[in-house]
């Protein structure tokens, strides 16, 4: 990076960032983002989860199964929806290690982010491990509800087992 280029920044909240090695624009300005979802018909769903259970909806007209929950079939446009708990033990099929976050997630340690397969349901979420080096797929994981933190709310993850 020029002097030049250099001091042109000082005029801006603009940092380097330590990974990349890129400038960063870093306002001077923080903001809170919430945000609020309607639960209507799936509010099941949570209530299961801060009982230790992960549950998927199954359409009782096509059969069909649905992770995330869905109030209504999307196939079928039936709402004759049914809860299924979905098995603890599954099948890594794919993963990803984030070591780039966003902001908001900056707090974590890097993380990895996994698709396992649980009989005909697949679940996107995050698979705690201690020795990412042995992450495999095909390798056999669970399905667990835990208290994420600081958050302080029940979530679900994978571990190995």
């Amino acid at each position: 990076m020029g002097e030049t280029e250099k001091s042109s920044y000082e005029k801006f909240p603009i940092t380097i960032d330590k990974k990349l090695g890129a400038p960063i624009w870093s306002d001077v300005r923080e903001f809170k983002l919430k945000f609020r979802m309607p639960l209507g018909k799936i509010k099941d769903f949570f209530i299961a989860l801060s009982e230790g259970k992960v549950m998927a909806t199954k359409c009782s007209s096509c059969g069909r199964t649905y992770f995330p929950p869905q109030a209504e079939c999307p196939y079928c446009m039936k709402s004759n929806m049914e809860w299924i708990e979905i098995p603890n033990e599954g099948t890594l099929e794919t993963f990803t290690i984030i070591n780039i976050k966003p902001t908001t997630f900056n707090h974590y340690e890097d993380y990895v982010l996994a698709i396992a397969r649980f009989n005909n349901i697949k679940v996107l979420t995050w698979l705690r491990i201690d020795d990412k080096s042995k992450l495999k797929i095909g390798m056999q994981v669970k399905l667990v509800v835990t208290k994420r933190m600081p958050e302080g709310y029940y979530i679900y993850e994978l571990v190995p087992l």
